[in-house]
């Protein structure tokens, strides 16, 4: 059995996305060596907007992401627009959730929570030891056993843990026996954003100062998903589809489309959001695809965490994707402080993390494929009244990891 310490880990995460950076902060708060490697020549972060509910904000403010700094709306309320017309049928109010559950309800331009947690890893600020970053190393070859990752340019590394986080083409994930059952969804995804001076132009301000995730659709495939971000600078929208109507088979979320292209996939759409949608920029097709759950997550000295989409790959209608990754990268930093790492090696805590962590991944994997066609089973609109065993905001956001680690340590050592 490996021996136990007290003593920095060395940690390795391979991927330097949301959620490696996200795992690299966590754990450099409890004093552990860590170097990111990215495959690129990194250039930074692209795309929309992406929430982060309190179940994942919380661990950005525990970490010291400056969270002001990047710009976040706190998102107050669900609107569900007539898909024709665009009238308000219904509106959801989302209450205080600073005051249910500890945390705002953060929506932010995913380039600008990105760039925070940037500086939270590798700047000089907060406690442990800046993370390193190391750009253009492709890993090629994983040896979980022996903790030893082999890159392209020839370098290589040897670590106490080694983290995948390399997103859903993960090279890394399937190095350590992962092979991902996948299949191509009904459905795939334009995203866009459009600037707050556009829209006001447009005569489209209560776009911006909702304060809201608003729907168009949701009950079938169609389904638009518009929330402000950056400060309300950003409005950004997610526009659902029929895959049958371009049968875009490339693998990616970055397919670049025109305005026309957007609006004429939507023909009986509310003629304001055809608007929007006529003025928007960085118009991109997203081909989706529904994954099985993994059989496992973690061999010897490596594991995989969600970088959105490497560890548990989830449709983004219950807009968890990135709360889940920062629970992935919380619940390494809590595994392996100072206390608990003077109990357990390195491979004990990481079959603990993968105990922590699956169970409830997966549920809320699988019920954001369940809400890709039907609102009702999303988190807010979702109710375990009228179905039992609904996810609910309740179970998501009032989620205590650490009562939850403290019952599984306690259940091993009983």
């Amino acid at each position: 059995m490996p021996a136990r310490t007290d003593s920095p880990l060395q940690v390795a995460i391979i991927g330097a996305g949301l959620g490696g950076l996200a795992a690299a902060v966590s754990l450099r708060r409890q004093g552990h060596s860590v170097t990111v490697y990215e495959r690129y020549d990194f250039a930074g972060e692209v795309g929309a907007s992406l929430s982060a509910a309190s179940n994942g904000s919380r661990f950005l403010e525990e970490w010291g992401v400056d969270v002001e700094g990047a710009k976040p709306v706190i998102l107050k309320q669900l609107i569900m627009h007539n898909w024709s017309n665009g009238e308000v049928q219904s509106t959801y109010p989302l209450g205080d959730y600073k005051s249910k559950f500890g945390t705002d309800y953060n929506n932010f331009h995913r380039i600008d929570i990105h760039k925070q947690l940037l500086k939270s890893a590798f700047e000089e600020a907060g406690a442990g030891p800046k993370c390193e970053l190391k750009v253009n190393f492709k890993a090629i070859d994983v040896d979980p056993d022996n903790g030893t990752i082999k890159f392209e340019n020839g370098e290589e590394s040897t670590a106490n843990i080694i983290v995948a986080a390399d997103g859903i083409r993960s090279l890394t994930r399937n190095m350590i026996g992962i092979i991902p059952e996948f299949e191509m969804s009904s459905s795939c995804c334009y995203r866009c954003i459009i600037g707050s001076d556009k829209l006001r132009s447009l005569g489209l301000d209560d776009y911006i100062s909702n304060e809201a995730i608003e729907f168009w659709g949701g009950f079938g495939i169609n389904k638009i998903v518009m929330s402000p971000c950056s400060n309300g600078d950003v409005v950004s929208c997610y526009c659902f589809y029929p895959a049958s109507h371009n049968n875009v088979r490339d693998d990616g979320w970055s397919i670049a489309a025109s305005p026309q292209q957007l609006v004429d996939t939507f023909p009986d759409l509310d003629p304001r959001m055809k608007t929007l949608m006529l003025n928007a920029e960085d118009i991109k097709m997203w081909r989706l695809y529904k994954h099985q759950p993994y059989p496992y997550w973690v061999k010897g000295k490596s594991t995989t965490l969600a970088d959105l989409r490497t560890a548990h790959p989830m449709m983004p209608d219950q807009s968890q994707g990135s709360c889940m990754a920062f629970e992935d990268a919380g619940a390494l930093g809590l595994v392996f402080n100072t206390s608990f790492r003077e109990n357990y090696s390195a491979v004990e805590g990481l079959r603990i993390y993968e105990r922590l962590r699956k169970e409830r991944a997966t549920r809320v994997q699988e019920a954001s494929f369940r809400a890709r066609e039907n609102l009702n089973e999303r988190i807010g609109w979702s109710s375990s009244a009228d179905r039992p065993g609904k996810l609910t905001i309740e179970e998501v956001c009032g989620y205590n990891m650490r009562d939850h680690l403290a019952k599984l340590v306690a259940d091993m050592t009983a």
